[in-house]
């Protein structure tokens, strides 16, 4: 099999890199990919072309740089299935997920910002008694850089690109290493959108070589990472020196709260999808399920069934509710929460260990996983504390609300939670009560991209969404003049 080889796209042209690194399909656990081993020297080259192309683009009225996201968003949506099937292959997840979830939200990202940035508005006050009228300005801040994770590739980096480029700024982006390839064909659709030169380009590589390379890039005055907790810590203390504008999306440790008159036709399934989908790596997945004790071991018999009927199968089989991880690596991490569980005297009651997985022949070495449910767990337990970012949910009894209030804000993480309840005053209070960015209630994930997103304490610094983004993405000046 031939391999894919993968090329910067700097200053609206693609460059060969000196080094490459082997990426490979978590289905197989084959190299089927090279991707660009950048370092300094291309992050230098971008920063040449981010900054030539601004002045220029800034200028362009908020309709016109609208037009050109809107043709992107067009491109994109024209290549849907071409897109899919490669993040698909890329990142492991089932091909219906990318097909109906990441590509259709990647194309409604653009078009999402290329609408909000028509709609903004600025302030005026006035002081008669001085003579004085006073308003704001909104300007962009310069070169983006743009740091997107390999969960969700294409969906979050154009969740990033779109808000910067519409506001008037330039971007260089590093998506994940282990998931390039639809940040590649995006590449291809810039030109042909109308992206001048220089506007959008794409350096890949890693973390220490080229992300560290543009976080503590001078000329770069903000940057925007999506990504776990430790990786957010470093790019703080390289940014520190620079003074530059940080917006930092984590990971989280969402509880699911399950009183005992929620309706558990529609919150098992749910709950069942907020536990597993995308393989249980999405930053807001539910990993800690606390079901009132009068309907415990109700919830627990028909979880555990649910969860068992959630098929772990090829990322092509349309039958798959879940593909692969995304790499050994990180199988064997999760793995190793589950030993961990066991040691500690946990109960794993399907999954893991528990459960057979059947593969074919040719998947036999990709990085699959069952769905794992773990009980009998002390809210000490690391698999009850840490973010573990896999197939894998801890289900515990609580008795009062003042209780699982105290239990579920009692871990470092705050990004999101849902409750189920049929009681509307409940609902009210205990949402408010949570420490999370996000409250869903008998739901999960239903987004509102007007609205802001993100978390507290670990799971974050800022927000994203409408207004958030584009307050982020510029610079803010008043302005007072005499007459």
């Amino acid at each position: 099999m031939e391999l894919l080889m993968l090329e910067n796209f700097i200053d609206g042209k693609f460059l060969p890199c000196h080094s490459y690194i082997d990426s490979y399909d978590p289905s197989t656990g084959e190299v089927y990919c090279k991707v660009p081993d950048s370092g300094k020297e291309e992050i230098e080259v971008a920063v040449e072309a981010a900054r030539k192309a601004f002045p220029s683009w800034s200028s362009r009225s908020p309709q016109e740089r609208s037009q050109v996201l809107n043709r992107l968003a067009d491109l994109l949506e024209q290549s849907l299935e071409e897109l899919a099937q490669a993040e698909s292959k890329d990142q492991g997840k089932t091909l219906t997920m990318a097909r109906t979830i990441d590509i259709p939200r990647s194309v409604q990202n653009f078009r999402f910002f290329a609408s909000s940035i028509l709609h903004h508005t600025t302030e005026s006050t006035q002081m008669d008694h001085l003579g004085c009228l006073h308003y704001t300005v909104r300007t962009p801040v310069g070169i983006a850089g743009l740091i997107s994770p390999w969960n969700l590739p294409l969906y979050l980096l154009t969740w990033k690109i779109a808000p910067a480029i519409a506001a008037g700024n330039t971007v260089i982006a590093k998506p994940s290493e282990l998931t390039s390839v639809t940040a590649w064909m995006l590449c291809k659709f810039l030109n042909k959108a109308g992206v001048p030169p220089g506007v959008v380009n794409i350096v890949f590589g890693t973390g220490p070589k080229v992300g560290e390379a543009l976080v503590t890039h001078p000329e770069v005055p903000l940057i925007s990472f999506t990504g776990s907790q430790p990786t957010a810590e470093r790019i703080t203390q390289l940014s520190a020196p620079f003074c530059k504008k940080l917006s930092l999306e984590l990971g989280g440790k969402n509880p699911a709260i399950i009183f005992e008159d929620a309706n558990l036709e529609d919150c098992i399934p749910a709950t069942v999808r907020s536990s597993f989908a995308n393989q249980g790596e999405i930053c807001l997945c539910t990993s800690r399920i606390f079901v009132q004790r009068s309907i415990y071991n109700e919830f627990l018999k028909r979880f555990v069934e649910a969860s068992r009927k959630w098929k772990v199968g090829i990322p092509s089989d349309p039958s798959a509710s879940m593909g692969a991880l995304i790499s050994k690596a990180h199988l064997e991490k999760v793995r190793s929460y589950i030993k961990k569980a066991r040691a500690e005297g946990a109960q794993i009651l399907c999954g893991e260990g528990v459960d057979r997985l059947s593969l074919p022949p040719r998947n036999q070495a990709g990085y699959f996983m069952l769905p794992t449910v773990i009980t009998d767990i002390k809210d000490e337990s690391c698999c009850m504390k840490e973010e573990i970012f896999g197939p894998v949910t801890c289900v515990v009894p609580f008795d009062s609300e003042e209780e699982v209030i105290r239990r579920a804000n009692s871990v470092k993480y705050g990004l999101a939670a849902t409750v189920w309840s049929g009681h509307v005053g409940r609902i009210h209070r205990v949402a408010q009560k949570l420490q999370s960015g996000l409250v869903w209630t008998n739901c999960w994930l239903i987004r509102e991209l007007n609205l802001p997103f993100g978390g507290m304490k670990y799971s974050g610094i800022g927000r994203e969404g409408a207004k958030d983004s584009h307050d982020f993405f510029t610079e803010i000046k008043t302005i007072t003049v005499k007459y």
